[in-house]
């Protein structure tokens, strides 16, 4: 199978549009088809626009799904600790499409919506049990630091496994990469998730604009 198509991208991004659309599916030809065959469609019946994007780039797609997918649905982590990680990621991101199409993974890992809201708030928030405070905690870090700090190593080491320690940081760094790509694009979020707000950076919510800038 070759990689075939090369789109152009516009010229420029504007205010109104995605710097790159997701690719129509009327515009899928069988190669696109076939690496968009697996992946689960939404309640209305269209893929993610995250995937209909990237697969603009079909030779990175197809490496990059079999990656992101064992991080999301068969790694080490349980499910809560993946999607707290998740949201502290797109919320030092600012990636507003990656934080809407989290919310609802989170909720159903057993997050609750005020333990979402309050991601924003930070580690130090005081309702955090010590063990979810350590998680966030190595979101910051690694965000701010692109390394673990000792205390926070030692913490996470109490509760996970050496498997589990690494993939916590190539998590946080997944997560980082496709924000990048997300917010640079431009990806609009689906309707359907554009209520789950971004908070702001101050941690307050922040209005939900359904696009990849600001919302990731």
């Amino acid at each position: 199978m070759t990689d075939e198509p090369h789109h152009r991208p516009h010229p420029a991004a504007d205010a109104t549009g995605p710097r790159l659309a997701p690719l129509p599916e009327d515009e899928w030809d069988p190669s696109t088809r076939e690496l968009l065959a697996a992946i689960p469609r939404d309640a209305d019946g269209r893929l993610a626009n995250v995937f209909t994007t990237l697969v603009r780039h079909p030779g990175l797609f197809r490496h990059f799904l079999p990656f992101g997918s064992h991080l999301l649905r068969d790694g080490r982590l349980p499910g809560r600790t993946r999607e707290l990680l998740i949201l502290r990621t797109a919320f030092h991101t600012r990636a507003g499409y990656e934080w809407g199409r989290h919310v609802p993974l989170a909720r159903a890992a057993g997050l609750t919506d005020e333990e979402i809201r309050r991601v924003g708030a930070g580690p130090d928030a005081q309702e955090w049990s010590p063990a979810d405070a350590s998680l966030l905690r190595a979101a910051d870090e690694l965000h701010r630091d692109a390394r673990l700090s000792a205390a926070t190593w030692s913490a996470l080491a109490a509760d996970h496994d050496e498997a589990q320690l690494i993939e916590i940081t190539m998590l946080v760094g997944q997560y980082h990469m496709v924000a990048f790509f997300l917010n640079s694009a431009g990806t609009p979020l689906e309707p359907g998730y554009a209520s789950e707000a971004l908070p702001g950076p101050d941690g307050a919510r922040a209005h939900a604009t359904g696009r990849g800038h600001g919302h990731g």
